[in-house]
């Protein structure tokens, strides 16, 4: 064998070892990467089974009429104490002056009746008997407790009037809005719902497994769907309890047990409430929106940095 054969062998030993080489080299290299990520992986516990939260305040007269005024929309921004809607409130005015009326009668037959009462007890036994003072004594009672009654009534009837304002009791975005100028409000009907902006929370639903892993008060980072920027929260709290099928009692009381395939234990997922601490500017929070939640270590909060709540 030439020299020259020599060379061009090595040289194609060469090119076939170089790229085994730089692979096993990337391998390697990849190795405590990718062991460190699965460790990360499987220590820090997260869920794409998530969902946002808040609570909905319903609105329902507590006195029946037309409406006259609806200075609201579906979807309409509200502040705590605006006003809502305006039921009639002819007849309570009304209600109000008559009650007035009542009550001012009442005081005035009370107060007469009093006096009468004292008169009689200053008397003496041969100018009235012990049976007139005692009567009119009686009378002077009655007349008191009706008025007191007049009084309560009168007071009832200003609270029916000042109901006929509905106001909203939270900030929230007015939702389902159904009803319309003209329409008849009956008492206890839900006419107005409103989202609470000021309660939104993350509900995230982890497998038993990862509750170990899971601290109260652990950072959270939140995903939605439909956003890239993430949601910076903490967990405030674990649930204590979901609803258990086979507690369910059948016709006759007995437990209705379902029957499992003894090599098939499925985890059951428990609700962790996540508190959101900030959102970035422009997502719009929605309840019912899907969420991605991945629960950090505890000490992992003091690498965030502080950031103070922000709500859309």
């Amino acid at each position: 064998m030439t020299t020259g054969t020599r060379a061009a062998n090595v040289r194609r030993l060469v090119l076939k070892i170089v790229p085994v080489v730089v692979t096993l080299g990337a391998v390697a290299a990849a190795v405590p990467s990718a062991r460190k990520t699965w460790d990360l992986y499987m220590a820090m516990p997260w869920t794409r089974d998530g969902a946002v939260r808040t609570y909905v305040v319903t609105l329902a007269p507590e006195v029946a009429g037309r409406i006259v005024e609806l200075p609201i929309a579906d979807n309409m921004l509200v502040r705590k104490d605006q006003l809502l809607m305006v039921i009639d409130p002819t007849d309570y005015a009304i209600a109000v002056k008559l009650a007035e009326a009542a009550a001012d009668r009442e005081r005035a037959n009370a107060d007469n009746l009093e006096v009468e009462a004292q008169r009689r007890q200053r008397l003496s036994r041969l100018a009235t008997s012990v049976e007139e003072q005692q009567t009119y004594a009686s009378k002077a009672i009655g007349a008191q407790a009706a008025y007191r009654q007049a009084s309560a009534n009168l007071e009832q009837a200003r609270v029916n009037l000042k109901r006929t304002h509905i106001y909203s009791p939270v900030n929230g975005y007015v939702t389902n809005l159904l009803a319309r100028t003209g329409d008849y409000a009956s008492i206890g009907r839900n006419l107005v719902s409103i989202v609470d902006v000021d309660s939104f929370w993350i509900d995230a639903y982890f497998e038993e497994t990862s509750l170990q892993a899971i601290a109260d008060g652990a950072p959270a980072r939140v995903k939605l769907m439909g956003y890239a920027e993430e949601i910076r929260g903490h967990v405030g709290g674990v649930a204590r309890g979901i609803d258990v099928a086979n507690a369910r009692a059948g016709q006759r009381g007995l437990a209705s047990v379902n029957p499992i395939f003894t090599w098939v234990r499925l985890a059951q997922r428990v609700p962790v409430r996540v508190e959101i601490d900030h959102v970035p500017a422009g997502i719009r929070l929605v309840q019912g929106m899907t969420a991605t939640v991945e629960v950090l270590p505890p000490e992992a909060s003091k690498d965030l940095p502080r950031l103070t709540r922000k709500q859309q």
